[in-house]
């Protein structure tokens, strides 16, 4: 289609400054800088939209604690720490994210959340979590991070060597729309300067293929709609899987 490479030319015209950036090698340590104080934003805005969702999806956590009753809690990009007041008093939690300039907002959520143990804040990709022991953990959580990796499949084998047997992931992830439908057709169009606004974020993702091709033993997803509306993000999945 012809309509959607001209749509996507005038949306980067619209944003040439940041293509400036862009070319002059600017754009990145900028955007490093500055995602962390947006996504700060956003997080907020999603928990308060998505409370009763989110609440929801983490309630069973507790079932999967290790033998010993405790619950060992990893989260993959873990940003502000937007999901820490969902988690069960007492886990023992490690975060991991690839972007340091988080650390001022995880400071904050981690004193606004004494319920939580905390064990470790690593800077790495969910890619490469080596610092993490193979069946170490109870649970991992991953929200809103799968689209801007670099490999799903990379990231969902990573959970599954750091999950012990029985453990569990848990998931959400805003992705493609129907491919007939409206919205997937603004996906298109946004998607080439949506990535460099959003650090790397994807808007055509079917995520759920990738966790239906990955070695779970069990996987419950549900497809939903996202707090944004009228916007590119508005198709998401949630759930968990079990290793």
């Amino acid at each position: 289609m012809v309509l959607i490479p001209l749509l996507q030319r005038c949306v980067q015209l619209l944003a040439l400054p940041v293509y400036l950036l862009v070319y002059l090698g600017l754009w990145e340590p900028f955007c490093k800088k500055v995602f962390p104080y947006a996504m700060a934003r956003i997080a907020n805005f999603y928990n308060l939209k998505f409370f009763e969702k989110k609440q929801e999806l983490f309630s069973s956590l507790r079932e999967f604690s290790g033998p010993s009753g405790e619950l060992n809690l990893l989260e993959i990009g873990t940003g502000s720490g937007a999901n820490f007041q969902f988690f069960p008093p007492g886990c023992r939690l490690t975060c991991t994210d690839p972007n340091p300039n988080f650390e001022k907002f995880l400071l904050k959520s981690m004193a606004q959340n004494p319920h939580l143990q905390y064990e470790h804040f690593v800077v790495a990709s969910g890619e490469n979590l080596h610092s993490v022991a193979d069946g170490s953990m109870d649970a991992v959580v991953c929200t809103l991070v799968l689209c801007s990796v670099s490999s799903i499949e990379r990231v969902l084998n990573e959970v599954l060597r750091v999950l012990r047997p029985g453990g569990a992931f848990y998931f959400l992830e805003h992705v493609a729309d129907d491919p007939s439908s409206w919205g997937y057709f603004w996906q298109q169009i946004w998607e080439p300067t949506w990535r460099y606004l959003g650090d790397g974020c994807c808007l055509t993702r079917e995520t759920w293929k990738d966790l239906e091709k990955a070695k779970f033993s069990q996987l419950e997803l549900c497809h939903i709609n996202g707090p944004m509306k009228w916007s590119p993000v508005l198709p998401h999945i949630i759930g968990y899987a079990v290793k």
